[in-house]
C-alpha cells in the first residue's frame, strides 16, 4: 500500500433539528470525532448497522453535507467547515461515487454513453465525439458492449445498470471511488460479479476504494482495513484480518456473531443485542453503545468513552473493557 491519500481529523457532522421549548435548536449527532486513514491502492471498509453514520461520513468526505468541525486532508488540500466551494470543486475531481441503487441513481431518459460521460460534461467538456469516445473506451471494461452505448438505461437489469454506474465513476480518472453498498440493491446472483469487477478495475486503474457495507462477509473478503461505526462514532478500526481474528469491542463481536459459519464443526454463539439505541439527538458524553452492551458495567453507563486503545500494530478499539 502507498501513502495516505485521505485522512479525517476529529470529523464531526451535526444537523440542527426541531427547537426545544427554550427556542434552542436540538443537535442531531450524525458523525462524531471520526479519525480514519485511507492509503493509496487499498480498499477501506465502513461497517455498522443502518443509521450508524456510514453514508453521512462518506457524504461529508464528498462535500454533500456540511462539516460541523474537524477536517479532511486529501489530495493536497485540508478541508474544513470554512472551505470555499472552489476548493471543494478541486478536491471532488479526485473522487467519484457508486451509489447503492442503480435504479434511482441513473437517469432513464439518457443513453448509456451520455450517462457514462456525464462527469466530463459537468466538468465543462462539450465535444460530443470526445465524450462518446471516452465512454466507448470504458464500456467493455465493465462487461458491456459497444452496441450498448446507444441503448437507454431502462433496457438493462440491475447488475448491468451498476456496471454503467461504475463506468461513470471511472471516466474522470478519479483516484478514490466511494462505493456505498454497491451490491445491496442487486440480485444475490450478481453480487460476486460486481465485486470481482471492482477488484479487477482496482488493479487495472490503480484505484482506491472506500467501501460501505453492512455485509461483514463481503468486508472480510475484499477490504484491507476497516472501521466499525455505531451511532456516528468509530468503535474499532484497523487491519481487517486482525479485527476479524480478535474483535475487541462488544459491538463488533455482536456484528460478527451474525456471520454464517460455513464449517459445520465450528460453532459461533449468536449475540442478540437487547434494548433500543440511544437517541442521536443531544446525546450524552458517554459510550453510545453502553445501554445495549452485554458486557457493560456501571462504569460504562456513567463515564465518557475513553480514547482508542492500541491493541496491536494496526488495530485499535475504543472501549472501557480494553483498559481493565
Amino acid at each position: 500500500m502507498g501513502e495516505v491519500i485521505l485522512k479525517t481529523n476529529d470529523l464531526t457532522v451535526d444537523f440542527k433539528v426541531r427547537k426545544n421549548i427554550f427556542g434552542k435548536a436540538d443537535r442531531l449527532s450524525a458523525v462524531q470525532n471520526v479519525n480514519i486513514e485511507i492509503k493509496k491502492g487499498e480498499i477501506y471498509g465502513l461497517v455498522g448497522e443502518s443509521g450508524c453514520g456510514k453514508t453521512t461520513l462518506a457524504n461529508a468526505i464528498l462535500g454533500f453535507v456540511p462539516i460541523t468541525s474537524g477536517s479532511i486532508e486529501c489530495f493536497g488540500h485540508t478541508i474544513n467547515a470554512k472551505t470555499k466551494a472552489s476548493e471543494w470543486k478541486d478536491v471532488r475531481r479526485h473522487m467519484q461515487t457508486v451509489f447503492q441503487d442503480p435504479y434511482s441513481s441513473l437517469n432513464t431518459r439518457f443513453k448509456v454513453w451520455e450517462i457514462i460521460s456525464e462527469p466530463l460534461y459537468i466538468a465543462g467538456e462539450r465535444n460530443e465525439k470526445l465524450l462518446r469516445d471516452r465512454a466507448a473506451s470504458l464500456v467493455e471494461k465493465v462487461g458491456l458492449s459497444l452496441a450498448d452505448l446507444d441503448r437507454y438505461v431502462f433496457e438493462f437489469s440491475g447488475g448491468q445498470r451498476q456496471r454503467i454506474a461504475i463506468a461513470r465513476a471511472l471516466i474522470s480518472d478519479a483516484e478514490l471511488i466511494i462505493c456505498d453498498e454497491p451490491t445491496s440493491a442487486l440480485d444475490v446472483s450478481v453480487h460476486s460479479q460486481i465485486c470481482n469487477l471492482l477488484l479487477d478495475l482496482r488493479e487495472e486503474f490503480e484505484l482506491t476504494y472506500l467501501f460501505i457495507s453492512h455485509n461483514l462477509s463481503l468486508i472480510k473478503h475484499i477490504t484491507d482495513h476497516m472501521a466499525v461505526m455505531y451511532l456516528g462514532e468509530v468503535m474499532e478500526c484497523g487491519a481487517t484480518e486482525k479485527i476479524f481474528e480478535n474483535p475487541a469491542c462488544p459491538y463488533t463481536e455482536a456484528l460478527m456473531s451474525a456471520i454464517l459459519e460455513v464449517n459445520p464443526k465450528k460453532k459461533r454463539e449468536r449475540i442478540i443485542l437487547s434494548g433500543e439505541a440511544r437517541s442521536p439527538i443531544n446525546p450524552p458524553d458517554l459510550c453510545r453503545f453502553a445501554n445495549r452492551c452485554p458486557k457493560a458495567c456501571e462504569f460504562c453507563q456513567t463515564s465518557p468513552l475513553p480514547p482508542f486503545a492500541k491493541l496491536s500494530e494496526d488495530h485499535m478499539a475504543r472501549c472501557h473493557l480494553n483498559y481493565k
